[in-house]
């Protein structure tokens, strides 16, 4: 039982720590879009991303979240 415990309280630490990361990579992809030099489809596909990342990580899935917002985050360097 004390195991089964721990492991609870590991796992949520760990989804603790997947949304806490997700503002901040939000606050990085509209820094730099706000000066980016990119395509007009590279701009819709960096939005569509943030977005997408937003709305999972209100939905509660914060590890998909972290995967749009960094694909986007790509996008921009």
């Amino acid at each position: 039982m004390r195991l089964l415990m721990t492991a609870a309280f590991v796992a949520a630490l760990t989804v603790q720590g997947f949304a806490g990361q997700c503002p901040g990579l939000m606050t990085q992809i509209d820094e730099k879009l706000a000066s980016a030099q990119l395509s007009d489809a590279d701009k819709a596909k960096v939005t569509e991303l943030r977005q997408q990342g937003e709305e999972q990580h209100a939905a509660g899935d914060h590890a998909a979240s972290e995967a749009s917002l960094n694909e986007a985050l790509a996008l921009l360097d």
